[in-house]
């Protein structure tokens, strides 16, 4: 959402927006620095709304200098922790829709017309957020492998046959049908436990997103993510979304892993 051209203006100044809100206290982030130490954070109206900003020097957010911060691990991590901090501050206060990292303009005019050609969409994630938090769940199943079949062992004392044994070759054939049989009902095991578990929190969110599962390395030894998800919920349900956690991990066995309450990041739409 960068506005194209602050190559040609590194010199000066450009608008930094974190987030628009309906009418944030400006107490809650006064003393946060947000991404340039040493500049204010402060309130752009536009029409009934209010956005998040921080004048910023251009020079600092060009293409150029993006890509080496986005490529800087501990850099991007800096600065988008910076970011979250000053949209988690506005959320605290009031409804607050999350703009993406290095979202930017020419000055204040062109913010501002920017933000109003957006409002409907804005005061549409508003209302979809009010009085909700963003929760995530991941669900592992134990992992269980099924070992290769290996060819018929020979017999008595002999290393090596000069013939396989009769019916050999079927018998190794039927253990490969049987181990793929395995596996395939374990896959299936493992869909059914995400689906159930999916379900159950769907019935209680006000919505919910499926997310790209996790490399299996990331599950923990002995464990295979079956599930990586994220719900939106009423803040007044937030203990009975934990007591529902707890419920499915007796009922299923599965560990059931859980982080949040999040300003809901994942279901303000692309603004």
């Amino acid at each position: 959402m960068t506005e194209r051209g602050l190559e040609q203006d590194a010199g000066g100044s450009a608008l930094y927006v974190f987030a628009v809100c309906n009418a944030p206290d400006p107490a809650v982030f006064a003393r946060l620095p947000g991404v340039a130490a040493g500049v204010p954070l402060r309130r752009l109206r536009f029409g009934e709304l209010t956005a998040i900003v921080q004048t910023v020097r251009a020079a600092d957010f060009t293409d150029e200098v993006l890509q080496i911060r986005m490529s800087d691990r501990d850099e991007l991590e800096r600065y988008a922790r910076a970011h979250h901090d000053v949209v988690s501050a506005a959320a605290w206060s009031c409804p607050t829709v999350p703009l993406p990292l290095a979202t930017l303009y020419h000055g204040e005019e062109r913010a501002r017309q920017a933000l109003l050609e957006e409002t409907g969409r804005f005061v549409a994630a508003l209302r979809r957020t009010a009085g909700h938090s963003e929760w995530g769940v991941k669900v592992y199943a134990a992992e269980s492998r099924v070992p290769e079949p290996s060819p018929e062992p020979p017999s008595g004392t002999q290393a090596v046959r000069s013939r396989p044994a009769p019916g050999a070759g079927l018998a190794y054939l039927e253990r490969k049908r049987g181990v793929q049989a395995q596996r395939e009902r374990r896959h299936e095991d493992a869909l059914q436990l995400a689906e159930t578990v999916d379900a159950a929190f769907q019935n209680l969110a006000a919505a919910g997103r499926r997310l790209r599962l996790h490399a299996p390395e990331r599950g923990g030894k002995g464990h295979v993510q079956v599930l990586n998800a994220t719900y939106l919920v009423a803040d007044r349900r937030a203990t009975e979304f934990e007591a529902l956690a707890r419920r499915l991990r007796d009922a299923t066995g599965a560990r059931i892993d859980m982080s949040g309450p999040w300003v809901p990041y994942s279901f303000v739409g692309e603004v």
